[in-house]
């Protein structure tokens, strides 16, 4: 069995029973209601209905003492002003991912992605049995935002890009343009692309208008639903910038220090088992959609080469080496995910089968 299905399946069962044991002490608290702005369109697939499923899950377990109000995008603030409007109780909750507060606060890309990083098993692992959700509420409580992070979510991993050529070479890469998210995006920088990060609303046109050469978004199933294989017809794999992809549920300190201990609780494991829910999903639906792109949409679904990998993987430790060097915060992170990333490669490779896996390299 595969080591994702096995952790799944008795993370679900343990869930299960703390839902069933604390949902009597919730009802008796008082009604509360989270106000919670998303920063992607929650039609999305896994990446934008799983806050939706936190909010009918926490509403049924809690029978209504526990309401969450999502809005889409841009309905009260702006997705750039999320943390800063849930810190301030301008609204008591924000859906993002951490990598989108890089600019403010460095060490926050590596918990949203990481290149070259772990798998979702192992990514999951450390936030909870690791240093992760430690480290991860501490990178905002040492710079003053007054908000309480949960883990709510976690993608498959994505695609690496959309092109309108291939790339076969390193030299292919020198003044791409590309949107590209977080610190894959300095990676590729690094290798000569010319990199922007767009609003996922505006990529489309970019890449349409011919703005762009290419630009990652999400997993197949998202990134056809805003429909890039429409404009661009060469789609690499793996996602090398982003094997595993976290969601994260942002809620004001104030709203959650007058919550009750049950509720608190009970907003705690539903984001766990959200955690769980959006990867299971995820994980389910990918194939139909590379499939539809290859034969119905004509999308060349193509494997980067071991070269370009080398590439890619040598200009990431050089970014995490200056990201490290510039930041003292992102070399703590850094450095704990790595000594527990290294420690569970030891069992990954003694207790498991090796993956094996058709490819297409031309």
């Amino acid at each position: 069995m595969r080591k994702n299905n096995i952790e799944t399946l008795v993370l679900i069962f343990s869930l299960a029973l703390i839902i069933v044991f604390t949902a009597g002490e919730v009802l008796a608290a008082k009604k509360v209601l989270l106000q919670v702005q998303s920063v992607c369109p929650t039609r999305l697939q896994a990446l934008g209905t799983t806050i939706n499923w936190v909010a009918e899950n926490v509403a049924a377990a809690s029978d209504g003492n526990i309401n969450i109000k999502v809005y889409d995008p841009g309905k009260l603030v702006s997705p750039h002003e999320i943390l800063d409007a849930v810190s301030t109780g301008k609204i008591s909750g924000g859906y993002t991912n951490a990598a989108d507060w890089a600019g403010k606060l460095p060490a926050a890309a590596l918990f949203g992605a990481v290149p070259f990083g772990p798998d979702p098993a192992t990514f999951i692992s450390w936030f909870y049995y690791g240093n992760g959700m430690k480290l991860y509420q501490e990178l905002y409580d040492r710079s003053g935002y007054n908000v309480k992070v949960l883990l709510c979510g976690m993608l498959s991993p994505e695609t690496a890009g959309w092109f309108n050529k291939k790339i076969e070479s390193k030299a292919d890469l020198k003044g791409l343009r590309m949107r590209f998210l977080g610190l894959g995006g300095n990676v590729m920088q690094k290798v000569g692309a010319s990199v922007t990060l767009l609003p996922m609303s505006e990529t489309f046109p970019a890449l349409e208008k011919g703005a762009l050469d290419g630009a990652e978004i999400c997993t197949p199933s998202v990134d056809h639903e805003i429909g890039l294989y429409k404009i661009a017809k060469y789609n690499y794999f793996p996602g090398w910038h982003q094997p595993a992809t976290t969601m994260e549920l942002l809620i004001n300190k104030d709203f959650w220090a007058k919550l009750s201990p049950s509720q608190q609780r009970l907003l705690e494991i539903t984001c766990k088992a959200a955690t769980v829910d959006m990867l299971s999903y995820s994980e389910a639906i990918q194939g139909e959609f590379i499939r539809k792109n290859e034969e119905k949409h004509h999308v060349e679904n193509l494997i980067w080469s071991p070269e370009l990998l080398e590439v890619f993987h040598t200009a990431w430790l050089e970014v995490a080496a200056e990201e490290s060097a510039k930041d003292e915060f992102f070399k703590k992170v850094w450095d704990d995910l790595s000594a527990f990333t290294a420690e569970n490669q030891t069992w990954t490779e003694l207790g498991y089968l090796p993956r094996k896996t058709k490819v297409n390299t031309e």
